[in-house]
């Protein structure tokens, strides 16, 4: 169960500070000690001084975050002016610089290398990439997907994301403090869609044009149990064509279409964004990461834009639209994905 706010900030902040200083502290004997576990490996397995090492880059650079929040929090008169324009932007200004730092070590250690195919930048193109609110609909696959959009979305499109999360990520402490101060929200596990869905259209419906409401429709990382209990759901509410259609997928979940439905309802001038990417498909656990992670990891990711005016509007029409893209996707991921990494 979540503590309280108030115990989280007096009790998780200050560990977070107290572990980070003991992590660099003892940095060398913990180099030692992996480099010695990792002997058994052959050389090409030998992950662990590299895992060790971007764990205390981002211990180092939370403990920083926390810092600066308390300072943008007394500047803005002890949490009074927080809400306003000006201390938004700082915060998200923030953000930018923790995920770019974020970023950069994972570029130093792990060898990252993102591919980005965008759509031609076309007159039409960049202007609506400065006039229009965008909905953005993700896969979701890998621990670092989540973090790598929002740094694209930030430093490169110069958007201000708002997301909707489990509240059970607000145990991270500087997650918990920067993203409660700005348009995000958070939803307990056991929350009913209805609620989910109530806090899409708030994120969405007063969105301007330098917005982006991202949803993940498949609602947790792929795997071929998930896979299944999906096409399972589908059948026990007799959507037959649609689990026909998620039969057809091979290397993502069926879509949840109300989420993206009630944020197009909520905000109907945005154009949409759909988003495929593959590379570290395999890694979604920290065994995964460990047994499997390659000495140069390589993303590629693909994002197509739909215009407002070309969004379906009737319910049925939108749920074949949004496995349409769906197949769209999965048939990319199919080309680019790269061998497993573990072969």
């Amino acid at each position: 169960m979540l503590p309280p706010r108030f115990l989280r900030r007096l009790i998780l902040a200050p560990l977070l500070i107290v572990l980070t200083v003991v992590a660099v502290v003892t940095l060398p004997i913990w180099l030692l000690v992996v480099a010695a576990a990792s002997l058994r490996l052959p050389p090409p397995q030998r992950r662990g001084t590299r895992l060790v090492w971007f764990a205390v880059a981002w211990l180092t650079l939370e403990s920083m975050a926390l810092v600066a929040c308390l300072g943008l929090w007394v500047a803005g008169g002890f949490g009074g002016r927080l809400h306003r324009d000006e201390h938004q932007e700082r915060h998200y200004a923030l953000i930018r610089w923790f995920l770019s730092r974020v970023y950069g070590a994972a570029v130093r250690i792990f060898r990252l290398s993102v591919e980005v195919d965008e759509p031609p930048q076309t007159p039409g193109e960049l202007s609506r990439r400065l006039t229009r609110p965008v909905i953005v609909l993700s896969r979701h696959a890998g621990p670092g997907d989540s973090f790598l959009l929002i740094h694209h979305l930030l430093a490169l499109y110069g958007r201000r994301p708002r997301i909707v999360m489990k509240a059970a990520l607000q145990f991270d402490p500087s997650l918990d403090v920067v993203i409660n101060r700005l348009p995000n929200a958070f939803v307990p596990r056991k929350v009913a869609e209805s609620g989910v869905l109530t806090e899409i259209r708030r994120l969405a419906a007063d969105m301007d044009a330098d917005d982006a409401l991202v949803i993940f429709p498949e609602g947790g990382n792929f795997t071929p149990r998930r896979r299944w209990r999906a096409i399972l759901r589908l059948e026990e509410k007799g959507l037959a064509e649609e689990a026909s259609r998620a039969r057809r997928l091979e290397h993502l979940l069926a879509p949840r279409p109300n989420g993206a439905i009630a944020a197009i309802e909520a905000c109907p001038t945005a154009d949409v964004i759909f988003v495929a990417h593959t590379g570290l498909d395999d890694l979604i656990t920290l065994g995964d990461v460990w047994r499997r992670l390659p000495v140069r990891a390589e993303i590629k990711a693909r994002w197509w834009r739909v215009r407002s005016a070309d969004v379906p509007r009737d319910r049925e029409s939108q749920i074949r639209w949004l496995f349409d893209h769906w197949e769209k996707i999965d048939a990319w991921i199919a080309e680019n994905r790269p061998a497993p990494a573990g072969t």
